[in-house]
Order: structure tokens, then C-alpha cells, then sequence
């Protein structure tokens, strides 16, 4: 609306106040109507989208499930894990298994002959050559950076360094310097050969031949594990490919004595699945009934009752959910079958000991019961992915009820901008009604002061 006009002439009428009072008069039934049915697709949009967020929270669960793939998990499991741990995939084959670790993989580790006068002692200068398996790298020394704590520093910060760490040890003898591999494995190790310069740096060489200068504090080695008696090596300690589909990760070793690792179904992560399945449905189910439900104590309608779409998605799904899934070879087709069960208000309920006792006695087919083509969770995925895809039902409602609020929205920006005119045609008519009343005052007063001087006169002729 304009900003009211201030009252004109000198009549008593309150020309903004008429004018504004007529108005909201008269567009009080139109504002109404509008106000009814945005609040109608408000709601709309609401249930709606706490429907979608319901199923898309119950297709997420059910991705876990709907192939057979998915129930592929295996489980490892050390009976001394502070030997080794292990983890299986899903080509893994249930099994037992007995394991030795003889030793660990190691990196190798050397310390130099100590030097008395420690860190700042001058080794010599020229070129060390550093190698670390098949690999190696340079360090120039020069005269002016030829102690020993120098040489530390050049060997650290020396580009091309495939993995040597190099510190110092003081000890009471002396400075020792200290080369650790980052590398395990028996193929890791380190050697350090000199060149050039004063032949200071000599001192500082080692080889596998001539192991002087150096004492061996850790050799480099594989891992050695006996797995049912046959021998596999790596150079780190953790084995991917001894047992197919396991992965050893190795902690101590046990010489002359076996560990038993055991490899069979995870159970217990599909069990979770499970669960979070039936847990999904029932928040679902929840919302459902509450969506197009009739509360008799409160006498208040879900905000989708009756609604076709609702009631739809209730049916198709309560009809795969009892249904019975043939072809799996096993005598679980039916979720019945496993412990899982509807309850009176809807809800899905799981008896955890039946369920158990079918995942250990037909662990297959508990799987080919969710996840093959036509099971359960397969089926249900399916289902909820097409209510929930662009150009699905879901979508095209979403559309639909935008499309409506966007309309209602241009009908209140009309109804205001109608009313703007109907106001200021009413101050305009009130105005000019304003004005001619106060002209009509003015005349008025105007003729009855002549009047009164007319009587005056005629009072005086007479006297």
C-alpha cells in the first residue's frame, strides 16, 4: 500500500481511515482464500518432503543388501592377535588355518665407529655415495662442512634420498653415526662407498663385503611366515598374498609356535545390515502411518490422508515385504523364514535368534533372499529408487506443489497491486467529497452571517 494521505479542507472526515477501512473490507475474503490454500501446499510440501527423506534414508539401508555381492564379507579372525591380525575379502574361502611367524621384516640399521670428539670431530671431505637397495644418491663434502655432524645434516636433506635416515648417538666413547633404512626387507640394504677429497671419509664407507667401520644393530630381512607348513617370505610385514583373499598383518614373531587364524562368513556385519534394515523400514513405516493417519483422540488427519500416492507406496511396499521370493534353492524364501516378522502396527520386528540360526546353517541362502534378483531387497530398492528418481512420482508432485505456491504468489502480488489502486481511488473520490464539504461549510457560515446582518438592518429601520 501508499503511504496514507493526511486528512484536506476543513470537514470532519477521516479521509485515510475510510478509504483503508473500505479496503481491507474488501480484500479480506480475497487474502483469506490465499492464505488457506498456501498453507494447505505448505503443509503439502512439508509431508512430502519428510516422506522423501524417509525413503531415501530406507534405500540407503537397502543398498547394503540387494546384491548378492554384498553378502560376500568375510570375517579373519587370529586367535593371538599380538602375533598377527589379519582381514578378508570377499574371494576369501572359509577355512582354518595354522600360521608360524618365524621372524618379521626388519630395516636394516648401522652405527659407526664412535669418534671421540663427537659431533663437531672432522671426518674429511669428497663424495659419499649412499645406496639403499637399487637405489642410491650422492653427497658432496667440502672442506668446509666435513664434520661429522655436517655429514648428518648432508645426508637428510640430500635430494634423491630413497628412504636413509641419518643421527648421531653420543655416548660415553663418543659420537656415533647412526644409518636407519626406512625400507624392510632383505633386498634394503644399505651401503656407502666414498671418492674424491682427502680420504678422510673412509671412515665413514660400508658394504655387505666389508662390513668394517659399522656395527649391524637391526639386518635388514623378510618376513618368514610357515602357513600349514610351507614357507612364504615378504619383505614387509604385512602378507596380501599368501592366502588368497587374506591379508596377515604381522606383529611378533612366534617361532615353534602356530597361530590359527579362521576364515568364514561375517555374519555379524550382515546381521547389522540386517537391522539397519528393518530399523529404516520401521522409521519409514512410522512416518507413513502418521502421514496419512487419523488421530481419533485429537481429532486431528495426517496432513496425506487419503492421499493416492501415499497409500500406494504403503501397499506395494507391505506387499514385497510379505512376499515370497522362489528360486534361491533354500528354504528361507520369506523374510518369515528368518525371524523377521510384521507386527500388529506395521513395524517389522527380528528375532535374532532365528535369524542367527539361519545365517549359520544357509548363510547363501540368506543372501540369495535379499540380494538376487528378484529378493527381497533387490526388489524394495528397485521400488523406492522409482518413487524417488527425477520424472518419478515423487518428482512430479515436488513440481506440481512449487508450481502452485509460485502461482499463489502472483495472485497475492495481483490482489495487492488491485487493492493499491482501489485505496487511492477511494482517497481520491473521499478527497474531493472532503473538499466540497468544506466549501459547503464555507457558504454556509458565509450566508448566515448575511443573514444575521440583514436582521440587524431591519432591527435599526424599524427603530
Amino acid at each position: 500500500m501508499a503511504d496514507s494521505i493526511g486528512a484536506v479542507g476543513g470537514s470532519q472526515i477521516d479521509v485515510n481511515s475510510l478509504a483503508s477501512q473500505l479496503v481491507e473490507a474488501e480484500r479480506a475474503p480475497l487474502d483469506a482464500q490465499i492464505q488457506r490454500a498456501t498453507s494447505k501446499v505448505t503443509t503439502q510440501v512439508s509431508a512430502l518432503g519428510t516422506l522423501m527423506g524417509a525413503l531415501s534414508t530406507f534405500r540407503s539401508a537397502l543398498s547394503s543388501l540387494k546384491t548378492e555381492s554384498v553378502f560376500g564379507t568375510r570375517s579373519a579372525t587370529s586367535s593371538n592377535e599380538e602375533v598377527f591380525t589379519a582381514s578378508a575379502g570377499t574371494d576369501a574361502v572359509a577355512g582354518s588355518y595354522d600360521i608360524e611367524v618365524v621372524q618379521l621384516a626388519r630395516a636394516q640399521q648401522l652405527a659407526s665407529d664412535p669418534f671421540p670428539g663427537g659431533g663437531t670431530t672432522v671426518v674429511g671431505t669428497g663424495t659419499l655415495t649412499l645406496s639403499l637397495g637399487s637405489e642410491s644418491f650422492t653427497v658432496e663434502i667440502g672442506s668446509g662442512s666435513s664434520t661429522l655432524a655436517d655429514i648428518r645434516d648432508a645426508i637428510n636433506s640430500a635430494t634423491g634420498n630413497p628412504g636413509i635416515t641419518a643421527t648421531l648417538i653420543n655416548g660415553t666413547d663418543g659420537s656415533r653415526l647412526v644409518l636407519t633404512s626406512a625400507q624392510t626387507g632383505a633386498d634394503y640394504d644399505i651401503e656407502v662407498a666414498q671418492s674424491g677429497g682427502d680420504g678422510g671419509l673412509a671412515q665413514l664407507t660400508y658394504s655387505a663385503a666389508a662390513a668394517g667401520n659399522y656395527t649391524q644393530n637391526t639386518p635388514a630381512q623378510d618376513a618368514v611366515v610357515r602357513i600349514a607348513t610351507f614357507e612364504s617370505t615378504s619383505a614387509t610385514n604385512v602378507l596380501e598374498d599368501a592366502i588368497d583373499g587374506v591379508t596377515l598383518n604381522l606383529a611378533a614373531a612366534s617361532e615353534g609356535t602356530t597361530v590359527a587364524l579362521t576364515v568364514g562368513y561375517d555374519t555379524s556385519a550382515v546381521t547389522t545390515r540386517i537391522n539397519t534394515f528393518v530399523n529404516a523400514y520401521n522409521t519409514l513405516k512410522t512416518q507413513i502411518t502418521k502421514l496419512g493417519g487419523y488421530d481419533a483422540a485429537n481429532e486431528t488427519a495426517g496432513s496425506m490422508l487419503g492421499d493416492s500416492l501415499l497409500t500406494g507406496i504403503d501397499s506395494q511396499l507391505r506387499r514385497t515385504l510379505s512376499g515370497v521370493v522362489e528360486g534361491t534353492g533354500s528354504s528361507y524364501q520369506t523374510l518369515a523364514s528368518i525371524g523377521i516378522t510384521t507386527q500388529a502396527d506395521g513395524t517389522l520386528a527380528v528375532n535374532s535368534t532365528k535369524l542367527q540360526t539361519a545365517l549359520n546353517g544357509d548363510f547363501d541362502g540368506v543372501s540369495a533372499l535379499f540380494g538376487s534378483e528378484n529378493g527381497i531387497a533387490a526388489t524394495l530398492f528397485s521400488q523406492v529408487d522409482g518413487q524417488l528418481e527425477t520424472g518419478g512420482a515423487m518428482d512430479v508432485r515436488s513440481s506440481n506443489l512449487i508450481e502452485q505456491q509460485k502461482d499463489l504468489k502472483e495472485q497475492q502480488e495481483r490482489v495487492d497491486a488491485r487493492m493499491e489502486i482501489v485505496l487511492q481511488r477511494y482517497i481520491k473520490q473521499f478527497t474531493t467529497l472532503d473538499t466540497l464539504l468544506s466549501t459547503l461549510e464555507t457558504t454556509s457560515a458565509y450566508l448566515t452571517q448575511e443573514l444575521e446582518q440583514l436582521s440587524e438592518l431591519s432591527k435599526s429601520s424599524l427603530n
